[in-house]
């Protein structure tokens, strides 16, 4: 089939992509790379993926291109799901026999409750959809193919076994060879990489238990899966032939560091190729790695601090002292790597004393840049079990998003209320970035790098935006 692949478009600056652990519209613009479409369309020849909010490309854009189409698959997320949906009706008025497919979280953990508020959609791929999308596009019938839930021709909703999950990820083709061939890579801005950057998985799944965290217990698994460390470095080739205006590699999975022996391997490879790369890590990675690292490449590292209370860190499963932490992030300033800093507030246990006790810590331990967000039950995860089951969830604000795109407070507790954790965001990025020796540690880059200094220049339009939107 003629296959199109769609993250559709939702709110303006809306980030669905792969990174984007919170599907939202964020307080710095930023766009992930669509990596869990691009990697399906990688197997179907002939296919187009549209990546409509970067690309700045509208609904009736879309519509008149999906005439030429036997299938579209779109990405959905529970915050997008009911934008998704009305986009995949408008899709199939224009062309009646297209089908239409979703993938993503939130179909995989429900996928009969999405089919059922989407009627319009044929089917929905559950878990690991990349084979399974492929089977579809050779024109296998729906009732052959594992993994999926689809409406047969009577209307009535079928749920098909599950699909194993792949071991063989070598299986898998490049990814960047769609980014390169459907997308312009200058439309994907990371506020704290390099621009422009290209980001990819060397491995799916992450044996970390994170209570709030989205993908490992929707799509991804617990079992840290990887490509051999020749596959990926041929990917990282192509790259560097191919899109030789590539700044910076960032390797997405969830955590890159949870085998620390292929870290190091690949990190060897890449210094041979001079490649500038960065990651995510957990707060854990010995010094004696993070020198192998560093002296290959390693330019920064993304880590979810989350909390600066152990016992919330303890709540959330999240695996780490913060002792250890403190010692990693030491180690990085003495190697000289830099640190994005990612925090959550109003998850299980906090008080404004633990908000106040994380705001110290962030400060303490002071990473080169931070991001603050609000606790997300996203549905799937046992984060969204507990607040169900503890009442702590609204459900006014069960799509997570205002009707801007961003981030509400879906959590409260009895001591603590939504405007309380609403209004502890700002005050975080306040104190953190509103000090004298932060602000002179930022104009110093932005004096040495005019590309820094540009950079930062919007970043802080942005963010004073984000802020005066915060109080509207």
């Amino acid at each position: 089939m003629r296959t199109l692949f769609l993250q559709a478009p939702t709110f303006d600056g809306f980030d669905g992509g792969a990174g984007a652990r919170y599907q939202a519209k964020r307080e710095i613009k930023s766009f992930w790379f669509p990596t869990w479409l691009a990697q399906p369309a990688a197997l179907i020849p002939n296919s187009k993926l549209i990546d409509a909010p970067p690309a700045r490309i509208t609904l009736a854009d879309v519509t008149a291109q999906a005439r030429d189409f036997d299938l579209a698959v779109l990405h959905t997320s529970s915050p997008s799901f009911s934008k998704d949906a009305r986009v995949a009706a408008t899709l199939k008025e224009a062309n009646p026999s297209l089908k239409i497919g979703l993938v993503g979280a939130k179909v995989a953990v429900d996928p009969d409750g999405s089919l059922k508020a989407a009627p319009m959609v044929d089917f929905v791929g559950r878990n690991e959809f990349d084979f399974a999308i492929k089977e579809i596009a050779d024109g296998r019938a729906f009732a052959d193919v594992v993994g999926i839930s689809y409406r047969n021709e009577a209307g009535v909703i079928v749920h098909n076994d599950e699909r194993p999950i792949l071991h063989d990820m070598d299986s898998l083709p490049f990814v960047s060879e769609v980014y390169h061939r459907d997308l312009r890579i200058e439309d994907y801005f990371i506020g704290y990489l390099k621009h422009p950057y290209v980001s990819f998985y060397t491995g799916r799944g992450c044996k970390s238990r994170c209570t709030f965290c989205l993908w490992p217990q929707t799509v991804g698994g617990h079992k840290y899966r990887v490509r051999s460390v020749a596959h990926v470095i041929e990917e990282v080739k192509y790259v560097l032939r191919t899109m030789p205006q590539v700044q910076e590699l960032f390797f997405d999975d969830d955590t890159f560091t949870d085998d620390l022996p292929r870290a190091e391997a690949i990190a060897r490879e890449l210094g041979k190729l001079g490649v500038t790369w960065s990651c995510n890590a957990k707060a854990n990675v010995p010094y004696e790695t993070l020198k192998v690292l560093k002296e290959n490449g390693l330019r920064l590292l993304l880590v979810g601090y989350e909390s600066g209370n152990q016992q919330i860190l303890h709540n959330i499963k999240k695996g780490m002292l913060i002792e250890v932490a403190k010692t990693f992030t030491r180690d990085c300033k003495t190697l000289g790597i830099l640190i994005h800093g990612t925090f959550i507030l109003g998850l299980p246990g906090e008080t404004t004393e633990t908000i106040e006790q994380t705001i110290n810590f962030a400060k303490d331990i002071d990473p080169t840049t931070i991001q603050v967000s609000l606790a997300a039950p996203y549905p799937g995860t046992f984060l969204y079990k507990q607040a169900v089951e503890n009442g702590w969830l609204d459900p006014d604000r069960a799509e997570l998003l205002d009707e801007h795109g961003q981030q509400l407070e879906p959590l409260s507790y009895p001591h603590l209320s939504h405007t309380e954790i609403h209004a502890s965001v700002e005050t975080f990025y306040k104190r953190f970035y509103f000090r004298a020796s932060k602000i002179a540690e930022i104009t110093g880059t932005m004096v040495r790098d005019w590309s820094v200094m540009k950079r930062r220049l919007r970043e802080g339009v942005e963010f004073f935006q984000f802020l005066r939107s915060r109080r509207a």
